[in-house]
């Protein structure tokens, strides 16, 4: 079995690994129907959230650890971190375990791109950020890969958090705007992306501040659970609504609250061609993002493929499998 580090990890370098990430993940998402499915487990504290994302195909079996503890930043630590473990199907045995904290981001910038591919307009050109922390980097150079970005609009209420993201973002050639308020962010933004880590029902922006945006594209992420939501609900039930998997969406992600039916489009409905994507139509749409376990089933089997870290013995290696006691005798 392999031990994966994060160490390992960041010897792919950025570009090699993103460009695997959006590739894999397409393709798995091509194949949707051959997966075996079902929403997350979740443990839920005041502070903070536990969960398992189990996704299987024929050949594997995958789970992710992951949490989100939104007070952590004040302790000096991540607010989420992430582990995850494939296994082969046919014997039940764990091919490997990683570190899923970097592929947790990397996952999401590139599931983000992946449907302003088919739900932004392909000219995109200001980016706006409601959100600067750890994801934020990653969500600018996924867009970029995409589209002609030259201007980014971008607030956090953690001050700290901003002056991060503009000295990652000095030299970057792009301009950078920062903004007082949502509300300002949102100004003449065609893609924008929120992403707080904090379990309570905000509103990061006024429905009326984009109601008149013509076909702006909003990637909602970031952290989500039951009782967490980040947009005006008026928007919500005015934008088209696009998720990953509606069962787990409608428990934790920003539809919690619509009554009813909730008219929606998964998005591998729309890779496979299915269900349109972006359409002459569309004023807003809404890609209610709240990470599904698919993405990481994509992550792991990069790893697989590229054969990278450590082999390590953890499982019991026996001449006869049925004398498991054995492994205790002198």
């Amino acid at each position: 079995m392999k031990i994966i580090t994060a160490k390992d990890i960041g010897t792919f370098g950025l570009d090699a690994l993103f460009t695997d990430a959006v590739r894999f993940l397409e393709e798995d998402l091509a194949r949707w129907q051959e997966f075996k499915k079902s929403a997350r487990h979740a443990i839920h504290y005041d502070h903070g959230v536990f969960e398992l994302m189990p996704c299987a195909d024929n050949a594997h079996y995958s789970y992710k650890y992951v949490n989100a503890h939104p007070g952590n930043p004040a302790l000096g630590k991540l607010s989420i971190v992430a582990l995850g473990m494939l296994a082969d199907v046919a014997t039940g045995y764990p091919q490997l375990v990683c570190d899923m904290t970097l592929l947790t981001a990397i996952r999401t910038a590139a599931m983000s791109v992946l449907a302003a591919k088919h739900l932004a307009k392909p000219d995109s050109k200001v980016l706006g950020l409601i959100g600067t922390g750890a994801q934020s980097e990653f969500q600018v150079y996924a867009m970029r890969q995409m589209f002609p970005i030259t201007s980014i609009r971008y607030y956090d209420r953690d001050e700290a958090a901003m002056e991060k993201f503009e000295r990652n973002m000095q030299g970057s050639g792009v301009e950078l705007v920062a903004c007082k308020s949502g509300d300002e962010v949102v100004q003449g933004v065609d893609i924008l992306t929120t992403c707080i880590c904090e379990k309570a029902r905000v509103k990061l922006f006024d429905y009326a501040s984009v109601k008149d945006t013509k076909q702006l594209f909003i990637n909602a992420i970031g952290g989500d659970c039951p009782g967490k939501t980040e947009l005006d609900i008026e928007l919500v039930r005015n934008a088209r609504i696009v998720v990953e998997f509606f069962e787990q969406t409608k428990y934790e992600g920003e539809i919690q609250y619509l009554e009813g039916d909730v008219a929606h489009d998964e998005m591998w409905e729309i890779v496979q061609g299915m269900k349109p994507g972006r359409t002459e139509r569309d004023g807003i749409i809404l890609f209610d993002s709240v990470g599904f376990a698919l993405a990481d089933f994509s992550m792991m089997r990069i790893l697989h493929e590229r054969g990278i870290g450590s082999e390590i013995e953890i499982l019991p290696s026996l001449e006869n499998p049925k004398d498991l006691i054995s492994l205790l005798r002198p």
